[in-house]
Formats: structure tokens, sequence, C-alpha cells
């Protein structure tokens, strides 16, 4: 008797939860997802995300076991004591299975509440290009040295992304990322992000650049009746 195919990992099974989840989060599971391996969510937001995932590989064990008991008594196999032994297992398996996901539930709910409960933040301020052009090197690591003959001020990245030091002043002074002053600055200073630089990084952007406007093209006056031939 061949066991029942497994369901497509690359398909998510729903849970319980979903709805309060992308309710609470603003975003789609898919992006709270995606946004955690980037490493852009806070602690809470990570640890939500994490626990979701948990739930997700126990419900698609659930689903899995489900699947197989409906064939084992569908009629396709011979009825005998083999099927039976069968069918028993199964339905242990079964038992196990959603005794997990219940457990994986509490959790999810659990990291869901405090975000639920939070006071409702405002929607994440838009940033100029350049900028967060700048967030996203500065997420991928960055250090502000000084340089020992010229004494100027630079931040490195691994990107390579040009970061002014009174760019970095702006962001620092917009909260949107931080200075780790503890150490030298000829040594280099860690510039990380905040949260607030998270959420601008995590926001949907606008097709154009913030704060620029297509202004629509002025209508043109019909030509002379002498030109129009």
């Amino acid at each position: 008797m061949t066991s029942p195919p497994e369901p497509s990992p690359d398909r998510h099974p729903s849970t319980v939860l979903d709805q309060r989840i992308e309710t609470a989060v603003g975003r789609s599971i898919e992006k709270l997802w995606r946004h955690r391996d980037d490493g852009l969510l806070d602690a809470p937001h990570a640890a939500l995300a994490d626990a979701h995932r948990g739930l997700v590989r126990a419900e698609r064990d659930v689903t899995f076991q489900r699947a197989r008991l409906a064939r084992l008594v569908s009629g396709e196999f011979p009825v005998d004591q083999a099927l039976f032994a069968r069918i028993e297992r199964t339905v242990d398996q079964l038992a196990h299975a959603i005794d997990e996901r219940d457990a994986e539930q509490a959790t999810a709910a659990a990291a869901l509440e405090p975000i639920e409960a939070a006071a409702p933040r405002q929607a994440p301020r838009q940033v100029p290009t350049r900028d967060f052009a700048a967030l996203l090197a500065i997420a991928q690591g960055a250090k502000l040295h000084e340089n020992l003959v010229t004494h100027r001020l630079a931040v490195a990245t691994p990107s390579r992304t040009r970061i002014s030091y009174a760019q970095l002043q702006r962001l620092q002074a917009n909260g949107l990322v931080d200075r780790d002053t503890s150490h030298p600055v000829h040594a280099g200073q860690p510039v990380t992000l905040t949260d607030a630089g998270r959420a601008v990084l995590a926001a949907p952007r606008p097709a154009g650049p913030p704060g620029t406007t297509s202004s629509p093209r002025p209508a043109s006056s019909p030509a002379p009746a002498h030109l129009r031939r």
C-alpha cells in the first residue's frame, strides 16, 4: 500500500490566525515572512513570524494525516485486518498532529496578543529615494569611520553606497538610525537601523520618488486656421 503524496511545500496551508495577524501587522503573511528573512522586523514581530511558521508546519502535518485517513477509508483498498491496523495508526498520528498544531497555535496567539494590544502606530513616513537607499545599505551593516590623516568622517557599507556624515546625521536626527558611540570613531562606530528605520524599509513604496507628482502637460492650443491644412 503506497502512502498518499505530501502536499506541495510551496503552498502554505491557511491557519485560524492568518486574518488576525495580517490585520495586526498591516501586511500579508508572505510579506511578514519575507521581512523576517530580510531582518526588517523588530523583536515582537520577528517572534510572531517565527511562531506563525511553526503553526504552518504543524497545520501542514494535520492536513497530511487527514488526507491519508480520507484515502484509507475511501474504498480504494481491500477491507481487511491490515487496513484496520493502518487506519488505527493514522488516527493516532492525526490526533498527535492536532495536539502539536494546537500547541503551536497557542504559541502564535501569545506572540500576537501584545502586537494587537499595542497602540496603533502612525504609518511609516516616506523618505527621499537617496535616504531609502542609505537605509538599505545600513541594514546590511555599516560603520562610521574617521580618516586619521584628513579627519573626515564617512560611513562604510558592504554595498559601497555613498553615505555622507551629514546624511547620517539627518537620518539619526529623524530617529531612523542609531550609532554606537561606545566605540572610537577611528576604529569604526557601528551604525544600525532603529525600529522606525526598519518600518520605513518594510512599508510599501510609491511608484515615484516621495514628494514628487507628475504634473499634467498643458493642453496644446489649436493651431491657427490658416495653418490647419
